[in-house]
C-alpha cells in the first residue's frame, strides 16, 4: 500500500507490505507526523475482507476524509485523509483493479477480463485522482502512469508542443514539441526519452488530430518511410490526441514491443477517454500554476506597494516634523526676539515668548520659577543674550550645591590668606559678572544669612571680598530661578520677605511638560537630533506610536526626564524606534494615561447613553466655562481651549451660546 503525505515542508511517499497502519505523533507509529495539531494516536488504516477501512482513535481535533469530517470510512485508490493540517493521499493497494500499479502492465485481456462495473469503478478513481492533482508535473506522470495500467502498454510518453507552435506552419521541428514524461510499465523513468520515441509517429497524431494504432508497426506500410519503428522495433503501438480547448497540444503515446494486437477497441475508448480527462486536468493545473504566479506577483506587488507606503508615510511624517519646526520658528520669530534655543510653540509657550519680549529691554532683576527640568536656565540665557548686555558675560551658580561659606566665596570673593586654603585672591561671581548678567539657580537654598548679604549687594551696587576692606562696584543684572514658589517659602518663614521684593521685580513661571503636549513630540525629536549627535550616531526614526507615547506620559521629570529618554533612546534603538524600546516608566504611564481616558469616556456614554450627546454637552458646557473666566473675551477663551478664535465662533453658533 503506498501513500503520500503532504505537509508544509514538501511531501514524501511511504509504502506498507500490511495492516494496521498506525497515523500520529507518537513515535511507534507507522505514519508520524510531528505537527502539535496531530494527536499522539489519531487515527489507523486496516483491512476489513477485500476493503480498506480509516479509522480515527477518537483523537482532539478530528479526522476529514475526501474532504468531509468523519469517524470511518472506506478506502479507495486517491481518497485523502486530512489530519491536523496534513493531507494523506491513497496512491496504490496491492492486488486490486482500483490501484492502477497493480494491473499487469502486459496482460492485454487486463480489461476485458473485468466487469463493467469493476472497470467503471477503476477509470473513476483515476478520474478523481486526476481531478485531486494540483500540481501539473506530477499531474503528468500520473496520466502516463494511469493510461499504461489502463490498456497494458510497456511503455508510455506524454509529448506537449510549446505554447506557440502553430501546426499550420508545417513540418514541426525538434524544439516545437517536447517529451513531459517518459515512463515504463512499472512506474520507472526512461532515461532518455527522446531517443526511445519516433517523433514521426507523434507528428502524424499531432498534425491529423486522430487517434493513431497498429498492431504490427513492423509491418504496417503506413510507417514504411519511418526508419525509427525499425530502429525502435516497435509492435503495438498507440497515440491518443490530446485537446485542449479544441486544439490538439500533445500526444499520449503508448507502445508494446513484445505483443502484437496488444490494443484493441476497448483499450483505444479507453485511452481516449483517459485523454480527454487528462485534457482537462491539465488546463486546469495550467490555470492554477497561472493562478499562483498572479498570485506570488500580487503578493510580491502588495508588500512593494506596503514598503512605499510606509516609507511615503514617513517621510510625510518627517515633512510633517519639519513643518511643525518650521511653524515653531515662525511662531517664535512673531516675537521681537530670536528665541531659536527654545524649542516650543504651544500657547503657553506663546504666551512666555510675549512676556520675555517685555523683559529684554529692561535691566530690572528677573524671577523664574518652575518645576525641576523645565530649562530655566535656558530662558535666563534667552533673557541674557537678547538683551543690550548680550557681549558681556553671563555666570552662572547653583545655590544648592555649595555651602554657605563656600557660596560666599564664590559670589563675593576673597584675597589671599582671608581663611584657610586661600592661597590666592579670587575675584567673586559678582565681579566676574560686572556689566553683564548673573544667573542664580535654586536662590530659595540660600540660607537666610547669605541672603542678607546678597540683599545689601543688591542695594548698594557694590561688593566687598571676604577678608578686604576695598570695596568695588558692580553692575549686575540678576536673573534668579527656584523650583519651589518663592512666595511660599516667604510665607514660611524660610525666604527674606525684602529679597523676594528686590529679586521679584519681573516674574516668569515656566509650564511643566505635561501643560505643553503640543510640544513633546517637538521636543523629542530635537532632543534625539543632538543625543544622536553627542555620541557619534545616525538619528533614529521616532515612529507615530512612540510619538503618541511620548505625548500621553505626564513627565514628572519634566524636559531633563525626556531628554535622558532620547539618550537611552539613541542606544537601544537602530533605524526605528517601536514602543518597545521606551522605558517602562513612559510605556507603563502613557498606556495607563489613554486607559484613563477611555475610562473617562466610557463613564461619561454610560450616563449619558448617546456619545455624541455626551461629547456634544462636554464640549458645549467647557466652551461656556472658558468664556466666564476669560470674562467673555473670545480671543482669550479660544486659547485656552486650545482653538483658533474662527474655531471658537462656529462652535458658538453650533451651540447657540450666545456671548454678552
Amino acid at each position: 500500500m503506498k501513500w503520500t503525505v503532504y505537509q508544509d515542508d514538501g511531501e514524501r511517499t511511504v509504502s506498507f507490505s500490511k495492516t494496521p497502519i498506525r497515523i500520529g505523533r507518537a513515535t511507534e507509529c507507522e505514519i508520524t507526523l510531528g505537527v502539535p495539531k496531530v494527536s499522539r494516536h489519531h487515527g489507523r488504516v486496516e483491512r476489513r475482507g477485500k476493503e480498506i477501512w480509516y479509522v480515527d482513535q477518537n483523537s482532539a481535533n478530528g479526522s476529514r476524509i475526501n474532504g468531509r469530517a468523519a469517524q470511518e470510512g472506506r478506502l479507495v485508490v486517491g481518497d485523502q485523509i486530512e489530519v491536523g493540517g496534513v493531507r494523506l493521499v491513497l496512491e496504490a493497494l496491492e492486488g486490486s483493479l482500483e490501484d492502477p500499479a497493480s494491473l499487469s502492465a502486459l496482460d492485454t485481456m487486463a480489461l476485458e477480463s473485468k466487469g463493467p462495473e469493476e472497470r467503471l469503478r477503476a477509470f473513476a478513481n483515476i478520474a478523481r485522482a486526476l481531478a485531486q492533482e494540483v500540481d501539473l508535473e506530477p499531474l503528468l506522470q500520473r496520466i502516463v502512469d494511469s493510461a499504461l495500467a489502463l490498456v497494458g502498454g510497456e511503455r508510455g510518453f506524454l509529448v506537449l508542443m510549446e505554447d506557440q507552435t502553430d501546426l499550420a506552419q508545417g513540418e514541426l521541428g525538434p524544439g516545437d514539441i517536447q517529451v513531459r514524461v517518459a515512463r515504463r510499465f512499472d512506474q520507472t523513468d526512461l532515461v532518455v526519452p527522446t531517443g526511445r520515441l519516433s517523433m514521426g509517429l507523434v507528428q502524424k497524431v499531432l498534425t491529423e488530430g486522430r487517434a493513431l494504432v497498429s498492431v504490427d508497426a513492423s509491418q504496417d506500410q503506413r510507417f514504411d518511410a519511418m526508419a525509427s519503428v525499425e530502429e525502435l522495433r516497435l509492435r503495438s503501438i498507440m497515440g491518443i490526441p490530446v485537446a485542449v480547448d479544441g486544439r490538439v497540444e500533445g500526444v499520449l503515446f503508448i507502445d508494446n514491443r513484445l505483443t502484437d494486437g496488444a490494443f484493441g477497441d476497448l483499450q483505444i475508448e479507453t485511452a481516449e477517454l483517459l485523454a480527454a480527462h487528462a485534457a482537462t486536468a491539465i488546463q486546469n493545473a495550467r490555470m492554477r500554476a497561472r493562478l499562483k504566479e498572479k498570485n506570488r506577483s500580487l503578493e510580491a506587488a502588495r508588500q512593494q506597494v506596503e514598503r512605499l507606503n510606509e516609507e511615503l508615510g514617513r517621510r510625510v511624517e518627517e515633512q510633517g516634523s519639519a513643518l511643525d519646526v518650521v511653524r515653531s520658528e515662525l511662531d517664535r520669530e512673531r516675537g521681537r526676539y530670536d528665541y531659536s534655543s527654545i524649542v516650543g510653540s504651544s500657547d503657553a509657550m506663546v504666551s512666555i515668548f510675549a512676556q520675555l519680549d517685555r523683559f529684554i529691554d529692561s535691566d530690572l532683576p528677573v524671577l523664574i520659577e518652575g518645576e525641576s527640568g523645565t530649562g530655566k536656565e535656558l530662558f535666563a540665557r534667552a533673557v541674557h543674550f537678547n538683551g543690550a548686555r548680550k557681549d558681556r558675560p553671563f555666570v552662572t551658580e547653583n545655590c544648592a550645591a555649595l555651602p554657605d561659606t563656600l557660596l560666599e566665596s564664590e559670589l563675593f570673593g576673597h584675597v589671599r590668606g582671608a581663611f584657610t586654603g586661600a592661597y590666592k585672591t579670587k575675584r567673586g561671581l559678582l565681579e566676574q559678572a560686572d556689566g553683564g548678567t548673573l544667573f542664580l539657580d535654586e536662590v530659595g537654598d540660600m540660607s537666610v544669612e547669605m541672603q542678607k548679604k546678597l540683599l545689601r549687594v543688591l542695594q548698594e551696587g557694590e561688593v566687598r571680598a571676604l577678608g578686604s576692606e576695598t570695596v568695588t562696584k558692580v553692575n549686575v543684572r540678576l536673573v534668579a530661578a527656584s523650583n519651589r514658589p518663592l512666595k511660599e517659602l516667604v510665607a514660611a518663614g524660610r525666604f527674606r520677605e525684602d529679597l523676594y521684593y528686590r529679586i521679584a521685580v519681573l516674574s516668569l513661571t515656566l509650564p511643566p511638560l505635561r501643560e505643553r503636549r503640543g510640544d513633546v513630540p517637538l521636543l523629542a525629536k530635537h532632543l534625539m537630533a543632538r543625543a544622536a549627535k553627542e555620541a557619534a550616531r545616525s538619528v533614529p526614526h521616532l515612529s507615530l506610536e512612540v510619538l503618541e507615547a511620548l505625548d500621553r506620559y505626564v513627565w514628572p521629570g519634566n524636559i531633563r526626564e525626556l531628554e535622558n529618554e532620547m539618550r537611552r533612546l539613541v542606544v537601544l534603538a537602530e533605524d526605528m524606534v517601536l514602543p518597545s524600546h521606551l522605558s517602562p516608566a513612559v510605556r507603563e504611564g502613557a498606556v495607563q494615561e489613554a486607559g484613563e481616558a477611555a475610562k473617562a469616556a466610557a463613564l461619561l456614554a454610560a450616563e449619558g447613553g448617546d456619545i455624541r450627546e455626551v461629547v456634544a454637552d462636554l464640549e458645549k458646557r467647557s466652551i461656556e466655562a472658558a468664556l466666564h473666566e476669560s470674562g467673555g473675551n473670545k480671543s482669550k477663551a479660544a486659547r485656552s481651549l486650545g482653538l483658533s478664535r474662527f474655531a471658537l465662533q462656529r462652535k458658538l453658533e453650533k451651540y447657540g451660546i450666545h456671548v454678552r
